[in-house]
């Protein structure tokens, strides 16, 4: 049975992902909204469970669509399953989501439905704002994403295609999922990026085979969990006995949850001289480039008023666990 929604009575955005409620928007948003000037907007959560069907999915993109007060949405963890299951209720679509296949924001533009894909520029914004200086140039280092979700595919794009010196890239990507179909669909989006970057497709059973390919990475990789493991569900995509590459660095997506990851980085960090990082810079920047599209606001990505966006966010839910 699909879901029903109740019209809303005020200018609403929507977060559409697994466990919303959980989520420190639920308590930044109000804040951000009075400093951003739109002090009457509000935030509802939508929960769809991982594979949801696609009928709830074109349920609430068809609400959103036809409900005047709802403005828009984020979507989190459903972003590519959302896209191809309501493309044709799109009056207009971003290049990136074009190009991605995703949708990570929903808003309206005169009378019209516009699917964005920002994770580009934000999962790019939160990379760059760690990255050291020419960091690929100067170590012929790897990237390691470990899962081949629509973050990893958009991050994927960032190193391989983003605006910069094209020698200051990854030697090679190596991107692992259990899900075959999901490497042959990034496969084939890679192949129209026209990138001269090389990929490695690996298709694992178990945390284990993250471990294997973790022994043969180069010092200063990148190890990025992109799986949703320790956020949407319990666990990580290594085991214990994973050993992280020499200097390497390890990014964990998620600012939230059980955080497994993180800890194993985190216990390795002196060992193995390790640089770690947590998602929520990554979650700073996608929400504040979905609300500015939403209500249409121009929101910098740097500078004072960036920086008093990120003081607040802080001050109002960001989790202890990320301040470790």
């Amino acid at each position: 049975m699909s879901p029903t929604f109740d019209s809303a009575t005020q200018p609403t955005m929507y977060f559409i992902g697994v466990s919303t409620g959980d989520s420190s928007i639920m308590k930044v948003f109000p804040r951000w909204a009075e400093y951003l000037g739109v002090p009457d907007a509000q935030l509802k959560g939508i929960d769809f469970p991982l594979g949801a069907d696609p009928a709830a999915y074109r349920a609430a993109v068809e609400f959103i669509k036809s409900d005047p007060q709802s403005q828009g949405a984020l979507v989190t963890t459903h972003k590519l399953d959302l896209f191809a299951a309501c493309r044709d209720l799109f009056d207009e679509i971003d290049p990136h989501a074009r190009r991605l296949r995703e949708t990570s924001s929903l808003s309206k533009s005169k009378g019209k439905l516009v699917a964005h894909a920002k994770d580009p520029i934000s999962a790019g914004l939160a990379l760059d704002g760690f990255l050291p200086p020419n960091h690929w140039q100067k170590t012929g280092a790897e990237a390691f994403l470990i899962g081949a979700g629509g973050s990893s595919l958009a991050t994927t794009w960032h190193l391989m295609c983003s605006e910069k010196d094209d020698r200051d890239r990854p030697s090679r990507i190596l991107i692992s999922d259990r899900q075959p179909t999901r490497l042959a669909e990034m496969r084939h989006l890679h192949a129209d990026f026209g990138a001269n970057v090389p990929v490695d497709y690996l298709q694992i059973a178990s945390p284990a085979d993250n471990d294997a390919v973790l022994r043969y990475l180069k010092p200063g990789s990148l190890v990025v969990n992109a799986t949703g493991l320790g956020k949407d569900v319990p666990g990580s995509p290594l085991t214990d006995q994973a050993m992280f590459p020499e200097c390497g660095i390890a990014w964990e997506f998620n600012y939230r949850g059980d955080l497994v990851f993180l800890r194993q980085a985190r216990s390795q960090k002196e060992a193995r001289g390790l640089q770690v990082e947590d998602g929520w810079t990554y979650f700073i920047h996608g929400w504040t480039r979905g609300i500015a599209e939403v209500f249409q606001l121009e929101i910098p990505v740097s500078g004072k008023k960036f920086d008093q966006l990120c003081e607040i966010a802080a001050m109002a839910g960001k989790p202890l666990e990320t301040s470790k």
